[in-house]
């Protein structure tokens, strides 16, 4: 791991961390304002020096050799709307899109939230000490929380979602910038009008974190995918973060 790591770019590196965030490669080249295609090429060629067949497997091993640092520097000025440059072949041209802009207070309220997203996904994580493993918690249920949260959103109850989020998602944000971010974001995407729940990837980190997905129509947009971020906190799920895309 040593050797590996030590061969790795910094630019391999930093799609490893936006990888350990919850990023996909799709989410990652927009977060980056490249293409999919060179952020796949990173990470090829990623896991081909940490010898690894797994880009999250890849990013676990980046995030333990670092510390468990999210902080590291991944991304360049969010919610700025100036023309980027790509800094590689293929790259995609720099204007942030209008879509961008509309998005760009959640982005934000993920990176403010971000010591709760050490997110890097498996399916069970062996316990060191014993050898036993942790049990997961059912699909069924950790969809209807988010489930349930989100139709918060929808019916613009700003101060009971908010009140629904983990610890660490409250000490990072008021619940004035939370109101104002999200309201801002929904009167871009419109009423919801269908949900439907694409899955969800467990995480082994001491916050016991588990990702779920949903393909959302809106109004004003459809297919949009939002992502929640979850934590079990005084015997239930608590939101730690959105990402939506």
């Amino acid at each position: 791991m040593a050797d590996g790591y030590d061969e790795l770019t910094d630019k391999e590196k930093q799609t490893l961390r936006l990888m350990v965030r919850g990023h996909d490669a799709k989410s990652a080249a927009s977060e980056l304002a490249l293409s999919v295609h060179t952020i796949n090429e990173r990470l090829r060629a990623a896991r081909r020096k940490l010898e690894v067949t797994s880009s999250r497997e890849a990013a676990r091993l980046v995030l333990e050799r670092e510390g468990g640092d999210p902080e590291k520097p991944v991304s360049r000025d969010l919610g700025d709307a100036a023309a980027r440059q790509s800094d590689d072949d293929g790259g995609a041209t720099a204007g942030m899109s209008a879509r961008r802009r509309i998005l760009a207070g959640v982005v934000i309220m993920l990176t403010l939230a971000a010591a709760a997203l050490f997110l890097v996904p498996a399916i069970v994580q062996s316990d060191n000490a014993g050898g036993a493993t942790r049990s997961l918690p059912s699909d069924a249920e950790v969809e209807s929380a988010a489930r349930t949260w989100l139709a918060l959103l929808d019916a613009g109850d700003w101060e009971a979602s908010y009140a629904a989020t983990a610890s660490s998602f409250r000490k990072a944000n008021t619940l004035k910038l939370w109101s104002d971010t999200a309201e801002k974001v929904q009167s871009g995407l419109g009423k919801t009008l269908s949900r439907d729940y694409i899955g969800q990837d467990d995480v082994p980190s001491p916050q016991g974190i588990t990702i779920v997905k949903f393909r959302t129509d809106f109004a004003n947009r459809t297919g949009v995918v939002e992502t929640i971020s979850l934590v079990r906190e005084d015997g239930a799920w608590k939101v730690a973060g959105i990402y939506v895309s």
